[in-house]
């Protein structure tokens, strides 16, 4: 049987694992995101699509099949 204190030891290094793994997947996304972003809203002012100094709604949909994560977050840029 684990004791207690160990029990929460453990739990609290699963937790740092988890937090760990996330910020870098994040950290991955944020970076392929901004540049990805960057270059269409680049193309759009010079394409005159937008003259930049819009703001225009944007979206991140995140998802796992295997975890059950399925989540849209809807922001804004500024321009």
């Amino acid at each position: 049987m684990i004791k207690h204190d160990t029990r929460s030891k453990l739990q609290a290094m699963n937790d740092e694992m988890v937090r760990a793994a996330v910020a870098r997947f994040l950290k991955n996304v944020s970076a392929t995101a901004q540049g990805e972003i960057e270059k269409v809203v680049r193309a759009a002012i010079t394409g005159g699509k937008i003259k930049g100094h819009e703001t225009f709604t944007t979206a991140v949909a995140l998802s796992s099949e295997k975890i059950g994560l399925n989540v849209t977050i809807y922001n804004t840029i500024e321009l």
